[in-house]
């Protein structure tokens, strides 16, 4: 059996995330606007080479893969992170409290990007809404915290955007905002996921205490394509 959380950008442009793939059948990317990552079927020269030809000069990407790898030119490589990957493993609680989560729309959009430019929770562009499932908390018309979902390796989806404003931290807003996601992944037959760097000991720490494992480590390789 195909374990697709080992290549999830690949799997999640093959299945959850395929209306938004972009590419051939070996290379697959979503636009720009929408998320930097790419997808290869494998990792090999010539994938590389085709993903090139495929996207313009300078576009800067993110490719995931078990190991710490070289990429071939055109490529050169800006930066690599390496993560743990966490899968649900626990019990989903269901919200009760008097914390209202609201549905974010194209409405929020220029407040969700102020968000994460403050907080930098990973990539977030224009029309990444499009993976859908994006909640957030408010005080009065203020978005002061957000979580949503992006790659879906069916039936994974993964935990992204997980954001609280400085100004509102140690509210429980984060958690709050993560099990909502995870009750709702689980009542409709998905299993949550989420990518963390290994050094991010507290994060790890409150993520194991909400029912995560770590079950693999990825390496999170930005790349840019020079100039042709």
């Amino acid at each position: 059996m195909i374990d697709v959380l080992e290549n999830p950008a690949w799997h999640a442009l093959l299945t959850g995330n395929s209306l938004l793939a972009l590419g051939s059948d070996q290379v697959k990317f979503f636009d720009e606007e929408v998320s930097p990552f790419v997808g290869l079927e494998n990792n090999t020269t010539d994938n590389f080479t085709e993903l090139a030809n495929l996207l313009p000069n300078e576009r800067v990407c993110v490719f995931i893969d078990p190991a710490q790898i070289s990429v071939p030119a055109p490529w050169s490589l800006l930066n690599c992170v390496e993560c743990y990957q966490m899968v649900f493993n626990g019990k989903a609680v269901e919200h009760t409290g008097e914390i209202k989560v609201v549905d974010l729309t194209d409405e929020h959009v220029p407040q969700m990007l102020a968000l994460t430019q403050a907080t930098n929770p990973g990539p977030f562009s224009q029309q990444t809404i499009r993976f859908g499932h994006y909640k957030g908390i408010f005080d009065g018309d203020k978005l002061v915290a957000m979580a949503g979902q992006r790659l879906t390796p069916s039936p994974y989806a993964e935990l992204s955007a997980v954001c609280t404003h400085p100004d509102y931290l140690g509210k429980g807003y984060a958690k709050l905002l993560l099990m909502s996601q995870v009750e709702r992944l689980l009542k409709s037959g998905g299993v949550p996921y989420l990518h963390v760097r290994h050094d991010n000991e507290r994060a790890i720490s409150v993520y194991k205490s909400l029912g995560f494992e770590v079950t693999r480590k990825l390496f999170f390789h930005v790349i840019k394509k020079a100039k042709t």
